[in-house]
């Protein structure tokens, strides 16, 4: 440690450390646009000019390593003097748009330049001009002459985003930042940049003129698409969301979000909202109320039960929902008698699993890892934030291994990447397996298959370091043989000190779990439902057509059903259900998610719902009292959280360690016959939301997705 003379203030820090760096540990604010604390140093706006004792210069606090002894000073007249003087050099060429820029009131800039700006400009020369660029739907480069070339954006996608996609051309005066080639911005974590630019040079498209910041509501919420459990605030206006930001968690997601959790908002105010009930009345469909759509529920509910038995009635559920929707959605189809309830949509195999499948470690600790072999994932699509903490470890030495069915570029250095067809998986893992047990000198595990030179050096990664992990993608957990694949990868783990989980799909499949939705007493499974199994089919805020595996065959065997009832904040599945029953996203509810290492995050609405909308913990509790279904007498969704948990609400944050568990008994019965690609929504087209999202379905990811489709 080294001690220093901050201001008059002692202060201590690493030796390494930079003087910017020992300012803020003493609360100390030292003007800067540059320097970021979660990317590399640049030290090129010279904002942070400092008077370190015995210096000739000023020097620049985020670039200058402290030494033992050192007296700095930020608010002498040398220091003071000297950013004044870099003010002045910024805003030379600086547009005077203030009025019009949509940083307007949120710009470090604007902020900086009543404290260290001169009143007027000794300059009278023609201020430079910079063309705008397009690059994508997302990101507007409109005013690239407010760009003070801090550089953040590109250090950002270097460092962060793992893809150099903007850099500086030219020099001096002449310097712009650009994508050098006319190309887009395609990175699926792009929208940080918009928030780490300290001007008004990157601006959201989507959200560009819509609103000034100062009259916008800030209102705490997580994200309801993957399974990071992202932090954000959503802020409103006249009860409509207008754009949506991270909220700082670094055990969850730092202070990043991925696109998809930024932009997927433009669904909630889009054509396809539905705000009123509706029944198909002789093939149309009519808006109802409330009441009469509730009563033909219930009344169709017990015509069914009554003439084909509780086994005839079923819950499709999707891990997108709440927990308590969940919990509701488990406790109403058991009510009934039944045991058909699933939210496994997309899955192949339905073992019924001996704990809650989970990440097997913390989110945070993927920061740290020195070896991690990920099986069956497009990790950079699939998880974005969890490949961005990834990517940060093998920046810093760890070796990364993968097995998926093609090669996929994570924007980071892969060590092995093994490309096979999902039906060899199996093998490639018992190879590394048999590669393990070679090197150890101890007995291969069932399923082991010679090892190859691939599976030798995955091997030998495992085998060295420490701090290490084997991670199941969702093609892993929907594959036809998900149960041997997490054997396999158990008995890797144990050999070699691995942690073994899954990465999870959504926002809340670990919830899905601790909720209970999924047969335990040998209740009808997804696949067995949508394949015409029910006579009654509930659907909780998912469309089978795209949200399971079956596609459109989902469409075929639900319209063999008497009854099919949509709960759904969009006009959905019509062309099979019978009723539509308008809930609230995730935005106009209470509720909470789970995150993939098993982090209960409770969140309010943060508008109110639109038309005749209603959460879905209150249709579910109001269609349970007309079914005369006991205990549903909750008030208030922290009601059915402490329910739920056990546990009055908010006094359980994570799922208890006791009920989290990847282990396997035995050996699982062979799935050799299931030989196709298990079924992986793309990046864009995970869920309601961001299939409805118009800047996201403009993307070029989201069109390389129905590219593929297609042929």
């Amino acid at each position: 440690m080294v001690e220093i003379e901050l201001d008059g203030q002692k202060v201590e820090v690493a030796e390494g450390c930079m003087v910017m760096h020992a300012a803020e540990k003493a609360g100390t604010y030292i003007p800067h646009f540059c320097y970021h604390k979660k990317l590399s140093i640049a030290a090129n706006c010279r904002m942070c000019l400092v008077d370190v004792e015995k210096a000739p210069k000023p020097m620049p606090a985020c670039a200058t390593p402290v030494t033992q002894g050192m007296i700095v000073r930020t608010k002498s007249d040398k220091a003071i003097k000297a950013q004044k003087s870099v003010m002045e050099f910024l805003l030379i060429n600086h547009p005077l748009d203030c009025p019009i820029c949509d940083q307007g009131g949120e710009c470090q800039l604007q902020d900086l330049a009543v404290g260290y700006g001169g009143s007027s400009s000794r300059y009278e020369e023609e201020k430079r001009v910079v063309l705008h660029k397009d690059v994508g739907p997302l990101i507007s480069m409109e005013e690239m002459s407010r760009c003070i070339h801090c550089t953040r954006c590109v250090r950002f996608g270097q460092e962060i985003a793992g893809v150099m996609e903007l850099g500086m051309i030219h020099r001096g005066e002449h310097s712009e930042i650009t994508t050098v080639a006319g190309d887009t911005v395609d990175s699926e974590l792009s929208g940080n940049m918009i928030d780490i630019c300290p001007v008004g040079a990157l601006t959201s498209k989507p959200f560009r003129y819509s609103a000034r910041t100062w009259e916008l509501s800030r209102r705490r919420s997580v994200s309801p698409h993957d399974s990071t459990g992202a932090n954000l605030i959503v802020q409103v206006k006249n009860h409509r969301v207008m754009r949506v930001v991270p909220l700082e968690n670094e055990a969850v997601n730092e202070c990043w979000i991925a696109d998809r959790d930024r932009f997927s908002y433009e669904a909630l105010n889009g054509p396809d909202r539905l705000t009123q009930p509706m029944l198909k009345q002789g093939g149309v469909w009519k808006e109802v109320d409330w009441q009469t759509a509730l009563e033909y529920v219930a009344n169709g509910l017990k015509n069914i039960k009554t003439e084909h038995g509780t086994g005839a009635i079923g819950a499709l559920v999707s891990p997108h929902s709440t927990l308590e929707e969940l919990y509701l959605s488990s406790a109403l189809v058991r009510g009934l008698g039944s045991d058909n309830i699933d939210y496994r949509l997309r899955n192949a195999q339905f073992a019924a699993p001996e704990g809650i499948r989970w990440l097997g470690t913390s989110i945070a600790s993927l920061s740290t890892l020195r070896r991690v072999l990920v099986v069956g994932s497009n990790l950079r699509k699939d998880h974005p934030l969890f490949a961005q903490r990834i990517r940060q470890a093998a920046r810093h030495g760890c070796q990364v291994s993968a097995v998926a069915s093609k090669v996929h570029d994570w924007a980071m250095p892969v060590a092995t990447f093994v490309a096979q067809p999902a039906n060899q998986w199996l093998s490639v893992l018992g190879a590394i397996a048999t590669a393990i047990a070679q090197e150890k000198g101890v007995s291969a595990p069932h399923g082991a298959t010679p090892a190859d030179d691939a599976a030798k050096a995955i091997a030998a990664s495992l085998l060295g370091g420490e701090r290490k992990a084997v991670l199941l993608g969702n093609a892993a957990a929907h594959h036809g043989e998900a149960a041997q694949l997490l054997a396999l990868a158990n008995w890797i783990g144990q050999q070699t000190g691995a942690t073994v989980g899954y990465l999870t799909e959504a926002a809340n499949t670990v919830g899905a779990q601790f909720a209970g939705a999924h047969p335990v007493n040998g209740g009808l499974n997804a696949a067995q439902m949508l394949s015409g199994g029910v006579k009654a089919a509930l659907l909780l805020n998912n469309e089978p057509v795209y949200d399971s595996a079956w596609g459109q065959k989902a469409a075929e065997g639900l319209s063999q059903s008497e009854m099919v009832v949509t709960l759904s904040p969009f006009k959905s599945n019509l062309e099979f259900s019978d009723v539509l029953l308008p809930i609230a996203p995730f935005t106009e509810t209470s509720g909470s998610f789970v995150n993939a290492e098993g982090r209960i995050q409770s969140f309010h609405a943060v508008v109110r719902p639109l038309g005749e909308t209603r959460p879905a913990w209150k249709v579910l509790r109001v269609l349970a009292n007309l079914l005369g279904i006991p205990g549903f007498d909750f008030e208030t969704s922290q009601d059915v959280l402490a329910r739920a948990t056990n546990a009055p609400a908010g006094t359980v944050t994570h799922v208890p360690a006791s009920q989290l568990s990847n282990a396997v008994s035995g050996t699982p019965a062979s799935g050799a016959t299931i030989v196709a690609e298990p079924v992986v929504a793309s990046i864009y087209e995970l869920d309601g939301l961001v299939r409805r999202s118009s800047s996201l379905q403009l993307t070029a990811d989201a069109r390389m997705a129905k590219e593929e489709v297609a042929a």
